[in-house]
């Protein structure tokens, strides 16, 4: 399934502010962000046979970046970074719209991130308040072939986040999902209730278009990240 949105490189902008807006909202970075638009990349939301909510992406190839630097991204999400004259944080410069603040909650026992490690993330889709992400998140997969995270809500493991990544020409082919839901048929009720009143069909495609921007703004700031860090 095709996304069928209409292509928009229009962005509800957030209160403005200091750190937050009026409303919670995050007060927009004073750094250049031109965001790409949805229709950069293929998309589309379906609905399971178990009544769960599919979210998917193919991308764009991602310019310059290699899927050894996504795999170090992930595991260094927390810290700073001076963009365009701007010091934040870096999670912040990912989206510098929607996204509020991360950590990682619990560490491997070693000390590193990986399968096993839990974060903390706050994000507001479309930078509104009344879609505001905040949850713990167990991570299952993360090397140079993809990450993989188990959002858990009230509790509840109720969304499943994968991602893919491959070497081609030039960078880096990215595919990605969102699965909302208990994945059982017996959870088909409840499936419909989380699709009405917890994720709905318009915060699936909120998403959608959040994830289209925060992978396309991969290219204005990984690369060079990456070498001063990783010396790579």
């Amino acid at each position: 399934m095709h996304n069928t949105l209409p292509p928009t490189h229009a962005r509800p902008g957030p209160v403005p502010g200091s750190a937050t807006g009026a409303h919670g909202a995050p007060a927009p970075l004073p750094i250049p962000w031109q965001p790409k638009p949805l229709s950069s990349a293929r998309s589309g939301l379906r609905v399971l046979p178990d009544g769960r909510l599919h979210c998917w992406i193919e991308h764009a190839t991602v310019r310059g970046v290699t899927p050894e630097m996504l795999c170090w991204w992930f595991q260094h999400l927390e810290g700073e970074i001076t963009h365009h004259g701007v010091r934040t944080q870096r999670y912040r410069v990912w989206h510098p719209l929607d996204h509020v603040q991360v950590h990682y909650h619990a560490r491997c026992r070693d000390g590193s991130i990986g399968p096993g490690a839990v974060l903390h993330l706050t994000e507001m889709l479309g930078a509104d308040p009344a879609s505001t992400v905040d949850v713990r998140s167990r991570i299952v997969r993360l090397d140079a072939g993809g990450f993989g995270h188990r959002p858990r809500v009230h509790g509840l493991p109720l969304a499943a986040m994968d991602y893919t990544f491959e070497a081609v020409p030039g960078g880096t082919r990215y595919v990605n999902s969102l699965t909302v839901g208990l994945p059982s048929a017996w959870a088909r009720p409840l499936n419909a209730l989380i699709r009405r009143f917890v994720f709905n069909r318009a915060r699936g495609e909120a998403w959608l278009r959040h994830n289209v921007e925060e992978v396309g703004q991969f290219e204005h700031f990984l690369p060079q990240l990456y070498a001063d860090e990783a010396g790579r």
